[in-house]
């Protein structure tokens, strides 16, 4: 046992597990009581196991040769012979790729994401590592990680602070050529503000993590990285600034030369006015033509449909803090604001990041094409003259990270029909035909599997929150697991729509409790702490679970995270979404659902306008948008329903063999598998970026992302 600890620490010391589900069994046998309430975090699992029990349950388990295994693997993996990025990126291999995010979703154990960005953000890390491209993460890391969702009494959401331990984390003080660990300084109003650089291992890829922690700061600038989108305006853009300025300033100290910034949402902005400043004080250049040079070698994604949703800096804060990089750029304030504001000669207008970017970079993108459609309609009066199709901004539409979401059951199917090693080429079509000739009865017998194991985490969920809100048990237990169960789960806020099946209760009623084709609703989601609308809609939401007609037949999950998805993702039949078109981005929940056999049910926006062929799923509406949202929402309603009723639940329940497989469905599921797959997994996301956006980037070419 004395070497089996050490093997096992060092297995732990790099993320790669996080989607290697035969490395979490390892530490999972080790305890399941000790690896769930470690939030499944093997480093915590190992500090908090005794000897006796580590040598007992090691010898029951055979986890010696477990371990050498995975070590093995591990090793092979971070030596790779080849890969599509020595391949396909080479350029970039000594001048690797800087993806800049305010967060990252890579585990539950690392609470340093609050939602869909953070998430995406993780696959994106992820996929680059399994395909071999060169890229290096920067973000901050917040010792107060986000928050965590706990509903009170009158089911309002409470957001509870949950700090977690550093020595939990497998971080690295970052190191110079010297060997020394690495710290930088970013100027703010009135003090120079210090972050350690800090580092973990995602398989191949560097994730580079700021923290404010030094003791040579103030308490308040310490809370710069305590609390992912804590504070005030004040806080958020000094938050931004050192994102951007800092993650770049880490990058040189750490002798990171990066060919290309890539800005994932506007937070990081401020980088390319460093990076601008860096070239103009080192290099000597001109400050217009270093801001030309930063522009034609960086890339700008933007996430966000809906105008209020980009940060909006007021003109005397704004200039208050960006005095320093002004002076470092050789220009005036006012010329640096103006490049953060739609008319730089309103001088009394806010500071936009996302404009900013959007000025700094020559190649944008949404991230799907109607998102697109959207970002150029949105920000055409940034190009004057320009036609609203001519706008330089693109898409690339998002992908999912299949190791991270998919269920070891679905992994195992497609093994045996698309291949053991069918992971390799998930982005060509030809890999995802065979898995038409799987039998209908593996292939419904699997997702059952699954389905069972989603109710019981569902009921073990639902019937903790009532136990601690004092709230009588539900008898008999909730869910019918024969019946159709049809999952909701993502950020509450109006658009999403989440009580859209709610306005017609006596209608929702009849649905739901049907005698011979019932239907299942479970909700999880959560509100940003400061979003009293959403916390009013998740409040409506679980409330249906105190009236009788629901009780057994709607559910809300609480604290929605990584793994509340995981696990309704893997088990659900159903994915609704049914946001207001077209304000839904993308929409990656729905992707992986349809990786683990769900149908996805939605309104045509995000990804689903792209994907949807009339035979892969279900969608509501036709897509045409009414001038009134009053009467669009009505209409939307009335289309979800009847969607429901007339489609959705007669294809589950009709047309079911001697056996009770529902065949009209399974056929649905399999089709849905085989034209999704292989678009929507992040390999092919990470190829499109790498072909359309990075290898130009990389030298510099000064041609525009065509709109598609």
């Amino acid at each position: 046992m004395d070497k089996l600890l050490p093997k096992l620490q060092q297995l732990t010391q790099n993320l790669w597990w996080t989607w290697k589900p035969e490395v979490r069994t390892i530490f999972r046998d080790l305890d399941l009581d000790l690896y769930t309430k470690a939030h499944q975090n093997p480093m915590s699992v190992l500090k908090q196991i005794t000897p006796d029990q580590l040598e007992q349950r090691a010898a029951d388990v055979d986890v010696p040769a477990r371990v050498d295994r995975a070590l093995r693997q591990l090793h092979e993996y971070c030596t790779p012979i080849t890969t599509w990025g020595i391949t396909h990126a080479g350029a970039m291999r000594s001048r690797p790729i800087a993806y800049f995010c305010m967060e990252f979703g890579i585990h539950e154990s690392l609470p340093i994401y609050s939602g869909g960005l953070g998430i995406l953000a993780g696959d994106h890390l992820k996929s680059a590592s399994d395909l071999g491209i060169p890229l290096v993460g920067v973000g901050l890391l917040y010792h107060e990680g986000y928050t965590s969702q706990v509903l009170n009494k009158d089911l309002w959401q409470q957001d509870v602070v949950e700090p977690f331990d550093i020595a939990d984390l497998p971080l690295v003080p970052a190191v110079d050529r010297h060997g020394e660990p690495v710290t930088v300084s970013v100027e703010l109003p009135g003090r120079t503000v210090y972050a350690a650089v800090l580092e973990v291992m995602v398989g191949r890829i560097r994730l580079i993590l700021l923290d404010t922690r030094v003791k040579a700061n103030e308490p308040q600038d310490v809370a710069l990285t305590a609390r992912l989108y804590g504070g005030d305006q004040r806080m958020r853009i000094q938050q931004e600034l050192l994102l951007g300025v800092g993650g770049a300033r880490a990058l040189r100290a750490l002798g990171i030369n990066a060919s290309v910034f890539h800005l994932n949402e506007g937070h990081s902005a401020f980088a390319l006015l460093e990076r601008a400043r860096y070239r103009i004080q080192f290099d000597g250049m001109d400050p217009h033509k270093a801001l030309a040079e930063v522009a034609s070698t960086s890339v700008f994604t933007t996430h966000t449909p809906v105008d209020a949703g980009h940060d909006r800096f007021p003109a005397d804060l704004a200039a208050e803090h960006l005095g320093p990089l002004a002076a470092g750029l050789g220009l005036s304030l006012d010329e640096v604001m103006g490049l953060g504001r739609v008319n730089p000669h309103d001088h009394g207008a806010p500071f936009m990041p996302t404009v900013l970017a959007l000025k700094l970079t020559r190649r944008a993108n949404g991230v799907s094409a109607l998102h697109g459609v959207v970002s150029r309609k949105m920000w055409n009066h940034l190009y004057p003259g320009t036609k609203e199709e001519a706008v330089p901004i693109g898409h690339v539409t998002n992908g999912v990270h299949l190791p991270t979401w998919l269920a070891t059951e679905m992994n195992h199917l497609y093994e045996s029909h698309l291949g053991p090693n069918y992971q390799s080429s998930l982005t060509r079509p030809d890999t995802w035909t065979p898995i038409m000739s799987v039998s209908s009865s593996e292939i419904w017998e699997t997702k059952q599997v699954l389905k069972a194991r989603t109710i019981r985490f569902i009921r073990k969920r639902a019937a903790a929150m009532r136990e601690r809100l004092g709230l009588p048990a539900i008898e008999p237990a909730p869910l019918d697991p024969d019946a159709l169960l049809i999952g909701f789960a993502r950020r509450f806020v109006p658009y999403k729509r989440p009580d859209l099946l709610f306005t017609d209760l006596d209608r929702l009623d009849r649905l739901v409790n049907n005698p011979t084709r019932p239907v299942n609703l479970v909700f999880s989601g959560r509100a940003h702490p400061a979003d009293q609308t959403g916390k009013g809609l998740i409040q409506k939401v679980a409330q249906l679970l105190e009236d009788p007609r629901f009780r057994h037949r709607i559910l809300f999950i609480e604290n929605y995270n990584i793994r509340v998805g995981r696990m309704l993702y893997q088990g659900i039949d159903g994915w609704l979404n049914n946001p207001q078109r077209p304000l839904e981005a993308c929409g990656t929940s729905g992707m992986k659902v349809v990786l683990n056999g769900g149908l996805h049910i939605s309104v045509r926006d995000g990804w689903w306008a792209e994907a949807y062929d009339g035979e892969n799923g279900f969608a509501i509406g036709s897509g045409e948008i009414h001038a009134d949202q009053a009467t669009q929402d009505q209409r939307d309603a009335e289309d979800l329903f009847r969607l429901l009723e007339e489609e959705v639940v007669p294809l589950y329940y009709d047309d079911r063999n001697a056996a009770g497989m529902p065949l009209g469905w399974v056929e649905r599921m399999k089709h849905s598998i085989r034209t999704l797959g292989w678009r929507f997994n992040a390999d092919r996301m990470l190829q499109d970026y790498v072909n359309h956006l990075y290898l130009p980037a990389a030298i510099g070419s000064s041609c525009q992302m065509p709109p598609p």
